[in-house]
């Protein structure tokens, strides 16, 4: 806020994201007050079970285990672009891993220490989905591993992250 108002100082235009930032608080509002019934009737009985239940799915059944496709991976609750491409890399888990979200932003994550274990739980920031575990045996550069539930996820194949925020 201060470059801006140092930028307005001198007369230069300075764009203003204070709508932007409205909108999207909007959205994110809206996502998490959804009622139970309403994850309900949007979500398949198992996307329901892993984002709002925090279930698992099968290990090695996931649909987008195996793609190989370019584009976005994005939150099956909210549409917000979770993952790239680019950041898949084969884990040997039988789970879509990933290395990256595309913006640290949009991923947060808490501790989780169900089934008498000490594990990293990813949650979606905007609608807080679950989406899967994050563990510290994955690949440069990061070290991370994204261990996500492929019916967390939605593939938008050869979308830029712009276009991926487009329903």
């Amino acid at each position: 806020m201060w470059l801006n108002a140092k930028k307005r100082a001198h007369g230069e235009r300075v764009r203003d994201d204070t709508s932007l930032l409205k909108k999207a608080l909007k959205r994110q509002e809206s996502a998490k007050k959804k009622s139970e019934k309403e994850w309900q009737g949007k979500l398949s009985l198992e996307q329901f079970r892993i984002l709002r239940k925090q279930g698992t799915e099968h290990a090695f059944c996931g649909t987008l285990l195996d793609n190989k496709k370019e584009g976005v991976y994005t939150c099956a609750g909210c549409g917000l672009p979770l993952f790239a491409s680019n950041s898949k890399f084969h884990s040997g888990t039988g789970w879509p891993s990933f290395f990256q979200p595309v913006a640290p932003e949009n991923v947060i994550t808490h501790v989780d220490h169900s089934y008498g274990m000490d594990r990293t739980e990813a949650l979606c920031a905007r609608c807080e989905a679950h989406l899967g575990h994050v563990f510290e045996d994955g690949p440069r550069p990061s070290g991370l591993r994204y261990c996500m539930n492929s019916a967390s996820l939605v593939f938008k194949e050869n979308q830029h992250f712009v276009d991926a925020t487009k329903k």
